[in-house]
């Protein structure tokens, strides 16, 4: 690849990605300038590996992310790529999707936060196959990136996106189940970028759909668009005050959902991710392997093991059950804050389809979303999850994570490990299914505590045991 000169500016921001892309404060460095030297130096990696390419761009609800994505696909045009910008805002899976359904295109861009509050915005970049791209990829992105903006400004073309991605979508489900059932449902796009796409979906589907939180809206109504308490209490009360068969809610980037039943309660990812799970394989009768991070609640390992698919846990980030997606044979992977990738779909999440594939398990099933939680709770055993955080400085969490791999306690709260495992963190793992996991953030001075035990008990005492461990050997 060709290096390009750059000069010493102590006015350039230092720019850095991480895992899942570049955000900052709209007032702070997320500029233009900052803007079209990221998008200069994709322009310039991914020209230099295939040249004439289609790069796909999109962008989200929030202030000013249309005018940002039409800049950036001119920065990035002008390195002589195929550029095509969506002609609405878009989801985050609708990019992936066209870059996987598009013949020449070597990525995607999205102008999105995700579900950071109204103050941020960011740049999600995605591979030519829908995919999160590598570390490696944006290690050499940042080598690229110059530290003044360039001039230079090309030509791009404007499609639509969004009309193959919501057929495709529409077409994963059993229509005609659904509008048989007749289902009430309340959805919350946060004012993001789901906006009206879901509702029109579940519409199509023969729904009866009130919609709450339509965007866009530049300071998202005064909510983060996180599919979450406290952000979710509206959408618990319209589904309870409306008698709303149950609610569906989507992050700012639609690429997470979360779900509310019939009685207002917002299903915990460790509850929803096992019910797609048993919908898949229960109900349409998929197979593959089901991969999860090691912070996730054993339920989702138990519910894959029930109905005789191969678990996989890895450690945290998205990277890593990528990794999995490409070797092959997965019907879903998960992480931990609930968000679902369907690989025979698209190789990332997509919260709209995890929204659609719990409606057809609603309408299939004849029964309610607190009905299906106390089945799997029944056939599971009751799991009780939680995480914490301690914070510390940063000197004392590079401390601690120096000192972690040969960390080995004999007993947390008592209990004596029957597994110990340092690949990501310390995960202990006791006689009676409980574990607990302490684990330094890569980004933070903090270090998060993980438990899951079978009473709330037992799970805050191995809570405050870990915690405990970590600030005595910080």
């Amino acid at each position: 690849m060709a290096k390009r000169l750059r000069t010493l500016d102590k006015s350039a921001d230092i720019l850095r990605f991480s895992s899942d892309g570049w955000q900052a404060r709209y007032d702070k460095s997320f500029t233009k300038e900052n803007i079209v030297r990221l998008a200069d130096a994709l322009g310039h990696v991914w020209s230099d590996e295939q040249p004439g390419a289609t790069v796909i761009v999109g962008f989200d609800t929030r202030a000013q992310s249309s005018e940002y994505a039409r800049l950036v696909a001119q920065v990035i045009a002008a390195h002589g790529l195929e550029v095509r910008v969506s002609d609405r805002f878009c989801p985050t899976p609708a990019v992936g999707f066209a870059c996987a359904t598009s013949d020449d295109a070597v990525g995607g861009i999205i102008i999105t936060a995700t579900e950071l509050s109204c103050e941020y915005n960011g740049i999600v970049v995605r591979d030519y196959n829908g995919g999160p791209v590598s570390r490696g990829f944006l290690d050499v992105v940042e080598h690229q990136i110059p530290l003044k903006p360039t001039e230079a400004r090309g030509n791009y073309q404007t499609i639509n996106l969004m009309t193959p991605y919501l057929e495709t979508l529409l077409s994963e489900v059993d229509v005609e189940t659904i509008t048989s059932s007749r289902l009430r449902v309340v959805v919350d796009p946060m004012y993001g970028a789901a906006s009206g796409y879901v509702a029109e979906l579940l519409r199509a589907a023969g729904c009866s759909v009130q919609e709450i939180h339509a965007g866009p809206q530049d300071d998202f109504g005064g909510i983060h668009p996180q599919p979450a308490d406290p952000w979710a209490d509206e959408c618990s009360s319209v589904v309870q005050e409306t008698g709303a068969d149950l609610g569906v809610l989507f992050d700012g980037d639609g690429d997470r959902a979360a779900i509310v039943d019939g009685s207002g309660h917002l299903l915990t990812p460790h509850e929803f991710v096992p019910l797609v799970i048993k919908h898949l394989a229960a109900f349409r009768g998929e197979k593959g392997r089901v991969i999860s991070t090691i912070t996730c609640s054993a339920r989702i390992s138990r519910q894959a093991e029930r109905l005789g698919l191969e678990s996989v846990s890895v450690p945290v980030g998205f990277a890593r059950i990528y990794n999995e997606i490409e070797a092959g044979d997965v019907l879903l992977a998960a992480e931990e804050y609930g968000g679902m990738c369907f690989p025979h779909h698209l190789h990332e999440r997509d919260g709209l389809l995890a929204a659609l594939y719990i409606v057809e398990m609603v309408a299939k099933s004849e029964k309610s979303i607190a009905e299906l939680i106390a089945e799997d709770t029944l056939e599971l055993g009751r799991m009780c999850y939680m995480r914490r955080g301690v914070r510390l400085d940063a000197a004392a969490t590079q401390a601690f994570r120096n000192i972690l791999p040969g960390l080995n306690p004999a007993d947390v709260a008592g209990y004596e490990p029957v597994s110990v495992s340092h690949a990501d963190g310390l995960r202990l793992q006791f006689a009676d299914n409980s574990w607990v996991l302490i684990r330094p953030s890569r980004m933070d001075a903090l270090v998060r505590v993980y438990a899951e035990a079978s009473t709330e008990a037992q799970r805050d005492k191995l809570l405050d045991a870990a915690c405990e461990i970590v600030r005595r050997e910080a």
